[in-house]
């Protein structure tokens, strides 16, 4: 009887130790993945994105445009592949996708979108400081690729 107390007091001492760090690590998770939730200045100063968290995924959009308008109208996905989909408006439009939270201040398995060439690549992001994010977009491997340092 005394070894079976002592087996389950440790088995309960365990689970409070193991439950204890799983709750640590999930409060660390929450502050960095709500690092990233806001606007971010474009690496050119030319647009921001507000990056936001739908279900599980995080997503961007852009929120504003240093020049929003062209000969007077609001710009449009002009370079779009799909013609249906060239007279929608830039402003709003969803440029980042389908990213998880990976850990380490890293989100991974996104899409970008650029509207300047039409092109989608795959990403990642992660957020170095409060003020800064590094989006890398790429073709098959993050070797090939680029990236560009966003700020708040």
């Amino acid at each position: 009887m005394h070894k079976s107390l002592l087996g389950t007091a440790m088995v309960v001492i365990l689970l409070a130790v193991v439950g204890r760090l799983t709750a640590n690590a999930q409060e660390q998770d929450s502050v960095a993945m709500s690092k990233i939730l806001g606007e971010w200045l474009t690496a050119e100063g030319t647009s921001k994105i507000e990056i936001y968290k739908e279900g599980n995924e995080f997503l961007g959009r852009i929120s504003w445009l240093k020049e929003p308008e062209r000969d007077g109208k609001p710009r449009v996905d002009d370079k779009n592949p799909d013609a249906a989909q060239r007279s929608r408006p830039l402003l709003g439009l969803t440029i980042l996708r389908g990213f998880s939270y990976d850990g380490d201040n890293e989100w991974t398995g996104g899409k970008i979108y650029d509207p300047k060439s039409g092109n989608d690549y795959s990403a990642k992001m992660e957020v170095i400081d409060d003020h800064t994010l590094h989006l890398r977009g790429y073709v098959l491997v993050p070797l090939f690729g680029r990236t560009e340092t966003w700020t708040r």
